[in-house]
């Protein structure tokens, strides 16, 4: 990690969107919130699936867009056991991309390694952590101080847009 990063870019309250599996990864997105609100503009957590009332996916990534990445830096994405297969995180995710913004996936300690020893991650984030242009890392590294935190989201927001990957098919229900 490039700790010269943090010191050219000072004191920046940046503004994050986080991105989780609301029926699984809640009690990641308070500790975040709990530990990191005064260092760090957190977009408000609404679910969106209940505030975009639509299934025209086309109309809810503009929505998310507009709403919720428009004005961010980066988005983090929280990854649990059940992440991959939510339509709202990978639709988050392509929002993201769409704006070129900064992406982060974290590992929760409760996505554990699977037979293949890899870890389960929504398929629009590997395929961009694959290309260079995500960030990966683990839960306790990423929140072991804000400086920790600071230096994850710079060093996603000085990746290459060339190198983002959004190019695969929408999740449209699910799994």
């Amino acid at each position: 990690m490039d700790t010269g990063l943090l010191s050219r870019v000072g004191k920046i309250k940046r503004k994050v969107f986080v991105s989780y599996h609301h029926g699984n990864d809640k009690a990641y997105y308070d500790a975040f919130i709990n530990t990191f609100s005064n260092s760090y503009d957190v977009i408000h957590d609404n679910s969106i699936e209940r505030s975009v009332d639509s299934s025209n996916a086309d109309y809810v990534i503009r929505r998310i867009r507009e709403n919720y990445i428009t004005g961010s830096s980066c988005t983090i994405v929280l990854c649990g056991p059940k992440t991959p297969w939510r339509k709202f995180v990978d639709w988050e995710i392509k929002a993201t991309l769409d704006k070129q913004h900064g992406l982060i996936g974290v590992n929760l300690p409760t996505n554990t390694m699977n037979a293949n020893n890899l870890y389960t991650v929504p398929d629009r984030l590997h395929d961009n952590i694959q290309s260079g242009f995500a960030v990966w890392t683990d839960w306790n590294t990423f929140t072991q101080s804000s400086q920790s935190v600071q230096q994850y989201i710079e060093l996603a927001n000085s990746r290459s847009q060339a190198l983002i990957d959004n190019s695969r098919q929408l999740l449209k229900r699910n799994g």
